[in-house]
């Protein structure tokens, strides 16, 4: 049987540790709780033909969640003539409360605001910062704790941190080559620097997660296997499992030198890697050696696809080159895996709608396996937004109860 957050939970010096549990979690409390924050205001009749749970079993679980502050009842919406509490339905008390998700990216970190239904109520980005690794999560703490400021009226329960690099979500070290940083405390100083517990995850993997988390207009189709995969300023990939996402003991794997035919020189002294061939800052120096970005000096990606916007054939040639490529691995990554779904996100697929059709052209081409159609992920450019929301309220949706115990312990 799958640990409960809370019996994961890790404590270092008075810091409350817990590895997020990526997953839709099938105990009765999370089961009730889930279709609560999905489809509330809901009568106890209708929780119980979808959680498949027995009225009794739901009264149960209602009541101990109104007790818990997770619930609340809406006498207002109740039937006319119907008599009794089981007749009154019920939602996620969502007001009082929040979760902070933090996205570390390899040039922005975006900061998050989540209320306990899974939306995001707020949002600020700020440069990641350089230098030392425990300066610069300290900077973010900062940043953070000063953003959570803004919610006087809630009160926050738990952190969650998503970022690239390889993860131990059991201790919250990080080690992130592209930001130098090796053993990186992220769960002690964030988890310290905020008061609350914290959850830290591989970034894709929590985006995988939000998928099944945060859809519930498709939870149906969370059986079977899927494939998620990202491409901005880095790329990786995630395996989910029958509305869990795999993840491996020694942290997630790596796409980011897999083969693609192009010239690009890669940071390891090979050639063609694919994040040095479709990475945003790989992008952006062959616009430059193309002389379409004149003499501003640190150009973003959002000039580019500005250009090719308004016509610029170059422009659009890059991306569409680009689009071409990734195309072509994530049919070599689906005929490897041949997964029930494929999803793609990040803004090298959500920012240039131009682009997607000739993904999925290349994708045709190149896999061998019978047609399948893939899928761009519904959240847009806020994709990192959602997974650092995500990782803050896994553990509540896993384990509502207990979640709540630790995050006022």
């Amino acid at each position: 049987m799958a640990q409960t957050a809370t019996a994961r939970a890790r404590s270092t010096a008075r810091v409350q540790i817990v590895a997020p549990d990526l997953r839709i979690a099938d105990g009765t409390a999370a089961s009730v709780f889930r279709v609560a924050a999905a489809r509330g205001p809901v009568s106890r009749d209708v929780a119980a033909k979808v959680t498949r749970l027995s009225i009794a079993t739901v009264n149960r679980q209602v009541s101990a969640l109104l007790s818990a502050g997770l619930l609340r009842e809406r006498a207002d919406l109740a039937a006319s003539g119907a008599i009794g509490r089981p007749r009154v339905p019920f939602e996620v008390d969502h007001e009082p409360y929040l979760t902070i998700g933090i996205h570390i990216g390899a040039v922005v970190t975006g900061i998050v605001a989540a209320d306990l239904r899974g939306r995001i109520i707020g949002a600020v980005e700020i440069p990641t910062p350089r230098g030392d690794q425990d300066v610069v999560l300290g900077a973010i703490t900062a940043s953070a704790r000063s953003f959570a400021s803004r919610w006087h009226r809630r009160t926050p329960l738990w952190v969650g941190v998503a970022l690239g690099g390889r993860v131990d979500s059991e201790t919250g070290l990080v080690d992130h080559p592209r930001l130098g940083w090796s053993g990186a405390r992220v769960g002690a100083i964030i988890g310290r620097g905020m008061g609350l517990p914290v959850s830290v995850a591989a970034h894709v993997e929590a985006m995988a997660a939000s998928e099944l988390l945060l859809t519930p207009d498709r939870e149906a189709d969370v059986k079977g296997t899927g494939l998620y995969f990202y491409a901005r300023e880095t790329t990786g990939i995630a395996i989910t499992f029958d509305g869990r996402v795999h993840t491996p003991n020694g942290g997630p794997g790596s796409i980011a030198h897999l083969p693609t035919g192009s010239t690009a020189v890669c940071s390891c002294g090979a050639t063609g890697c694919l994040e040095a061939t479709v990475s945003d800052r790989a992008v952006l120096l062959k616009a430059r050696e193309a002389g379409l970005l004149g003499d501003v000096e640190d150009p973003t990606i959002g000039a580019l696809y500005k250009l090719a916007r308004e016509g610029s054939a170059p422009a659009h040639e890059i991306l569409v080159d680009r689009a071409t490529v990734l195309g072509r691995t994530v049919a070599m990554l689906r005929d490897l895996f041949n997964p029930d779904r494929v999803t793609l996100g990040g803004q090298a697929f959500t920012e240039y709608p131009a682009g997607v059709p000739h993904v999925a052209e290349a994708f045709a081409r190149a896999s061998n396996l019978p047609r399948k159609d893939i899928r761009i992920t519904g959240f847009g450019n806020r994709v990192q937004a959602h997974a650092a929301g995500v990782v803050s309220l896994s553990s509540l949706y896993s384990d509502p109860l207990g979640s709540m115990r630790r995050s006022r312990g």
